[in-house]
């Protein structure tokens, strides 16, 4: 099984490489209609792939949590984790905001954008709602659980009905035994679907990497080279972080954590899809020995609460947009706006270019135009492919973190 996990990731990497390859041949030799058709059928590698995933999501996380939360048991015990895993991603949150907030302070990326902010179209732009309690409510409680587990959007819905559900399950006793065989034949089984689908993850990287690098070329990376530099290095210190976060809790075995977690990284970064590495991650963390009743429970929560790579673009892309207008904002206004950021980050990690919107949906509250986002879309895709990767492993230390807390053995 291991060889098998290991040739994938050889292919999943194979694959990024190859894209890369083919991507800049495209660009430099290629007019744009020839890019263009190449995109028409390339796209279809990376549609098939993500289609896949969603078609499981729901049916994983309703079943390995409903698992999780009967194995716990009682109330008393699911409130506890709770406490123990939200206090985690609050943590974490503040932390990966802040550290955004300081690297652009020191380093000012957007003074380098101040004579482009003029020549910018509305074009393009994500589309952005404001944030609302009844917005949020709306994403939270489900009113149909069959709607929630048709749609990949309503992950925290599906969270939600599967921990009161497996309460439930757990305080009927005996009664509950065949639910929960079921719901663990059904996350067998799923498991073994996720193994399955990842044999298609190297044509989805491939095409992906591909298509942008064919349509925006390698030359975009150097026109924007310090910004991108400056970004992976504040998400290398963000990764020490969270590696010397995950040395506090399981010393050396951070690495063999790491080694474990290789392929739903690189699927993350490929594919700047936090839903492509789910399943895998699932899989890998519970190979690596967290409890099921830890995984089940955490990772869902994980999905939509704990993303500290975007979180920390989130300070990022508003104070490098607020410099590029030569917009000063005081730092009370600059500590209000990571708390509003705070809030209005979470349960969106479902929506496509969900950092950009958050961003959008923050800055025009502060008298930032929404319009300076076009500074950093021809280079969102490179972006989102490592804040991508960093969730992963931001989600992977705060599985570990809270296992350790509940006093858990990670059995390897």
């Amino acid at each position: 099984m291991d060889n098998q996990k290991n040739k994938v990731a050889t292919w999943i990497f194979a694959g990024l490489v190859a894209g890369m390859v083919v991507g800049t041949v495209l660009h430099e030799f290629v007019g744009q209609e020839g890019i263009q058709s190449y995109t028409g059928i390339a796209k279809y590698g990376n549609i098939i792939f993500l289609k896949f995933i969603k078609l499981i999501i729901g049916p994983l996380v309703l079943s390995t949590l409903v698992l999780g939360v009967a194995g716990i048991g009682d109330a008393q015990s699911i409130g506890r984790m709770s406490v123990k895993t939200i206090g985690w991603f609050i943590f974490a949150s503040l932390m990966s905001l802040t550290l955004g907030l300081i690297i652009v302070n020191i380093f000012q990326p957007g003074l380098d954008f101040q004579s482009q902010v003029g020549t910018m179209e509305a074009a393009n732009l994500p589309k952005t709602d404001s944030f609302t309690l009844e917005h949020f409510i709306d994403q939270l409680v489900p009113e149909n659980i069959f709607v929630a587990l048709s749609s990949h959007k309503m992950v925290l819905q599906i969270v939600v009905f599967s921990i009161l559900f497996g309460l439930a399950t757990a305080a009927i006793g005996e009664k509950g035994e065949p639910i929960i065989r079921a719901m663990d034949s059904l996350a067998h089984a799923m498991l073994k679907l996720t193994n399955m689908i990842m044999w298609v993850a190297p044509l989805a990287v491939f095409s992906a990497i591909s298509i942008v690098i064919a349509e925006k070329g390698l030359g975009v990376m150097v026109q924007y080279g310090k910004l991108i530099l400056l970004f992976y290095a504040a998400l290398l210190i963000l990764w020490i972080i969270l590696l010397s976060l995950g040395f506090f809790f399981i010393r050396n075995r951070v690495w063999s954590l790491i080694s474990h977690i290789k392929e739903p990284i690189l699927l993350a970064f490929a594919t700047a899809s936090s839903e492509s590495a789910y399943p895998k991650l699932l899989n890998q963390l519970e190979r690596f020995g967290v409890k099921e009743k830890i995984t089940s429970f955490v990772l869902p929560l994980g999905y939509s609460f704990n993303l500290d790579g975007s979180m920390m673009y989130m300070t990022f892309g508003s104070l490098l947009i607020a410099q590029a207008y030569g917009i000063d904002l005081s730092i009370s206004q600059q500590l209000t706006m990571l708390l509003v950021l705070m809030v209005t980050s979470k349960g969106i990690a479902a929506v496509p270019r969900a950092s950009l919107v958050v961003i959008a949906a923050t800055i025009a509250g502060f008298g930032i135009p929404e319009i300076g986002l076009a500074i950093l879309l021809p280079i969102d895709q490179f972006l989102d492919m490592g804040r991508t990767a960093t969730n992963v492993v931001g989600n992977a230390i705060a599985t570990v973190a809270v296992s350790k807390m509940e006093g858990e053995e990670i059995k390897h």
